[in-house]
């Protein structure tokens, strides 16, 4: 346990400077989960002078379009700082940023080889209605995936892996090189009906964040919910 905290406190100083690096501003905090295979980083108060004032010119999308170039450029470093600390490499890496928030998440999946961590449902949760009350967006967005798993990385942090997700005419979309356009639309579209759900009757908390990213081509997404503190109820 006291090694898995210094994993994360690294991992979070080496997150917080590094974009410091690049962004000209680094988040005002950061807070990691780590359960393997899944490292989930979560960032709050990052926005950089420079984006803020985009925003108040409602260039959202070009905001995102320069976080994406400079996460480009950024994940390998990422990605090898990890092995470092960890000893794995990384199989996958996922990002979401909600610009209105200033809040961000990057999702680290580790390859095979990391194992498994603990995941079990924290004992106050009732998992049929946790699993019922995520029907309902399948409901509402018309697709139901193929198969859905929930990982408890910590007694706040949950994670969905979702697979055979996208609807024809969204593969189609695909095909034709339209992917930023689709994430465009449906990540607000997914988020705003994840937070409409009640959550109560499930987790006896609200959701307090909501992150989503893809993988496209192979018709699989994450989504990471962060949940109220106990000590906020």
């Amino acid at each position: 346990m006291a090694a898995e905290r210094t994993m994360e406190k690294e991992i979070g100083s080496f997150i917080s400077t590094r974009l410091r690096n690049y962004f000209g501003k680094g988040p005002a905090s950061v807070y990691v989960a780590v359960n393997s295979p899944f490292i989930a980083i979560q960032l709050r108060g990052f926005l950089a002078p420079a984006e803020k004032i985009l925003l108040r010119q409602n260039e959202f999308r070009r905001v995102l379009e320069i976080r994406e170039l400079l996460m480009k450029d950024l994940k390998p470093e990422i990605a090898m700082e990890v092995r470092k600390l960890c000893g794995f490499s990384t199989n996958e890496m996922y990002i979401d940023w909600n610009l209105e928030e200033q809040t961000g998440l990057i999702l680290v999946v580790l390859d095979s080889g990391s194992g498994k961590g603990e995941c079990k449902w924290p004992l106050e949760i009732d998992e049929h209605a946790f699993r019922d009350t995520l029907q309902q967006i399948s409901d509402k967005t018309y697709k139901q995936p193929e198969e859905t798993e929930i990982f408890w990385l910590n007694h706040r942090t949950v994670l969905l892996r979702h697979s055979g997700i996208f609807m024809k005419i969204e593969k189609e979309l695909i095909k034709a090189g339209f992917s930023e356009e689709l994430k465009l639309v449906k990540r607000p579209l997914e988020r705003t009906l994840l937070r409409q759900l009640v959550w109560k009757a499930a987790v006896s908390r609200d959701v307090q964040e909501v992150f989503i990213d893809w993988h496209l081509e192979e018709d699989k997404g994450y989504i990471v919910l962060l949940l109220e503190n106990h000590e906020k109820r």
